[in-house]
């Protein structure tokens, strides 16, 4: 597998899957996190993904040992703002792609460069456009 080149200083974004697969130690995820801490980027989710990653197999100890390593991004009045612009710029709505929309306004406003880590990789591009670099997880 050729990994994408990251950048040092960008800020790597976990959505819920990303965020899942870092709380259950996922081998390609947990590779992510190391070349993060390696080129010291800012590792970041956004506060709505901790609502969407809960599910029977999501241990909440590890989840809060995951989310103590990680910087959890609020869902601000600028940020629904900026997910409501992305979604109208796509054509998009709906509670369908209301979360994904939100962790791409909060990934876009983000120190640059920006790698998302997903398993939604199409939504997410069409989303973020080109500021994003987008991995499917």
């Amino acid at each position: 597998m050729t990994r994408p080149l990251a950048v040092p200083g960008g800020t790597l974004a976990l959505d819920s899957e990303g965020l899942a697969k870092a709380v259950l130690r996922d081998r390609e995820v947990t590779a992510w996190l190391a070349l993060a801490r390696a080129e010291d980027m800012r590792v970041i989710t956004s506060a709505v993904t901790l609502v969407e990653v809960v599910h029977p197999r999501i241990k909440r100890t590890a989840l809060h040992w995951t989310l103590s390593r990680i910087v959890i991004e609020p869902v601000t009045e600028h940020i629904a703002r900026c997910a409501s612009d992305l979604l109208a710029e796509v054509g998009l709505h709906g509670h369908k792609h209301a979360i994904d929309a939100m962790f791409c306004a909060t990934a876009l406003s983000a120190p640059g460069p920006v790698t998302a880590l997903t398993s939604d990789p199409e939504d997410i591009a069409a989303l973020c456009g080109e500021h994003v670099t987008v991995i499917k997880v």
